[in-house]
């Protein structure tokens, strides 16, 4: 691999041929003829201390002659960055023969670089022409990653953050008024929702993760309906009990509705009924519970009608009074809506999508004047991202990419003694992988621009004492 990669003009120009080109429906595996295979979409998703995870994806021609996903093999090689041997071919857990390749690589020493290549059949996996894997020292580019030094002292409790499963919704990507082009899930395959979050409790379940609890940061479902609010929880009662193993909070798409699908549901105000409620919480809660010495505090930040976000003035008085009565517990404090300016600034539907400046402000200076809080979990935008806060302030803001479409996956968030690791990962089954190929055209095939994030936004570690935890 080469870290030059296209030129800005290459590259931009071949940005702009992605958004014009058609949506390609993937409808099959092509059979690859000789020397016709590509392997493209390389992205280093996961570096964690041990590991590591690669995917891609392999395209073969149609009878027509059109690009089409085609069964390859599945092969990572690695070798120590300053090493003078070759890469090589190493043990890899994932997909064999598939279209849509996840390869993890364990074992890894931590804190140390590696050089590593992907290949199919003898074909080398490259990056698309995306500017995010071109970034300067992005590993699909230079062919080398660092693996993360862990924080020191013991691992102490496992959190898996996730957002936006819109279980029920039917097409992906839409913005506004249908634009831009959606994407709809293939015939005969189960709805895109519904695969994701299976996928999710499915990752949960293996050993590999060993997530303690499950933290969702609101649109459980697309549009808060009696039967989707139902669904969600019966999913999420299949992997564990709410309050102990698993934490919601309420996104905007969960809010509320108006309409006679909703009538049955309880009257909370002006003819809207809150289904979601029945399934979950009342509006308006403000949740605090303790994971052995954590506290963890869930914020809904929805309004009755819009996108936007506000915390009404209970829930102020109720987080005054929890982090008053113990400023220095270690907290997690996570909300659909994400807080800072930068946030707003920097998402693609504006300032008026996250928490009003006005609460994101009060909310900051509480946090400021509580040691103990050092994370907010937020959603909503569907993209992996830090940004920082608005005042000088010791937590970290982390906006988690979306369960329901690619890059598909959560975070986990591991608390040691000595601070914090944060890994994304993409969820692995077939299904699941299929589909976050599928949804990567969203956007008119800019949306692994918008949601996947840098690296560092992806994978990191944060130092500090958490020795409170135990």
């Amino acid at each position: 691999m080469s870290c030059c990669g296209p030129n800005r003009r290459r590259m931009l120009a071949a940005l702009a041929a992605a958004a014009a080109a058609p949506i390609v429906p993937v409808t099959g595996s092509a059979r690859a003829q000789a020397n016709s295979l590509v392997a493209t979409d390389l992205e280093l998703v996961t570096i964690t201390d041990t590991s590591a995870v690669v995917t891609w994806t392999t395209l073969a021609p149609d009878p027509a002659g059109a690009r089409v996903p085609a069964d390859a093999g599945t092969e990572i090689r690695l070798a120590p960055a300053d090493s003078a041997a070759p890469a090589r071919p190493v043990p890899t857990s994932g997909t064999d023969r598939t279209p849509y390749h996840y390869a993890q690589v364990d074992g890894l020493e931590p804190g140390r670089r590696y050089r590593f290549e992907a290949w199919s059949d003898g074909v080398a996996a490259t990056p698309a022409a995306n500017l995010v894997t071109h970034l300067p020292g992005a590993p699909e580019c230079t062919g080398e990653f660092t693996t993360l030094t862990p924080p020191p002292g013991r691992l102490l409790r496992t959190l898996a953050l996730c957002n936006d499963v819109h279980f029920g919704e039917e097409i992906s990507g839409l913005i506004a008024a249908g634009l831009p082009p959606g994407v709809r899930q293939e015939p005969g395959l189960p709805p895109y929702p519904e695969v994701m979050l299976t996928a999710l409790i499915d990752d949960l379940r293996r050993s590999d993760r060993g997530a303690d609890h499950l933290v969702l940061a609101g649109d459980l479902t697309s549009e808060a309906t009696p039967d989707q609010s139902r669904a969600v929880r019966k999913h999420l009662n299949a992997w564990g009990t709410a309050g102990r193993d698993w934490f919601a909070a309420r996104g905007n798409h969960d809010r509320p509705h108006t309409g006679a699908d909703y009538a049955s549901c309880p009257e909370v105000a002006a003819d809207h009924h809150d289904c979601w409620g029945e399934s979950f919480l009342a509006p308006g809660q403000f949740t605090e519970s303790r994971l052995g010495g954590l506290r963890l505090i869930g914020l809904d930040t929805t309004e009755l009608d819009g996108s936007g976000g506000s915390i009404g003035a209970d829930q102020f008085d109720r987080l005054r009074e929890s982090l008053r009565r113990d400023p220095d517990r270690p907290t997690v404090v996570f909300g659909h809506h994400p807080v800072t300016a930068e946030s707003g600034a920097t998402n693609i539907a504006g300032p008026d999508f996250v928490l009003n400046r006005s609460d994101a402000l009060t909310l900051q200076r509480l946090y400021q004047s509580t040691p103990g809080v050092f994370f907010h979990h937020a959603g909503h935008t569907h993209r992996n991202r830090r940004t920082r806060p608005d005042i000088p302030l010791g937590v970290e803001f982390l906006e988690v990419g979306a369960v329901k479409e690619y890059p598909g996956g959560y975070t986990l968030l591991r608390l040691y003694e000595g601070g914090y690791m944060v890994n994304f990962h993409k969820t692995r089954t077939a299904d699941a992988l299929r589909w976050s190929a599928r949804s990567r055209a969203e956007y008119v095939g800019l949306m692994p621009e918008y949601t996947l994030g840098t690296t560092a936004d992806r994978n990191h570690v944060v130092d500090g004492d958490l020795s409170g935890l135990a």
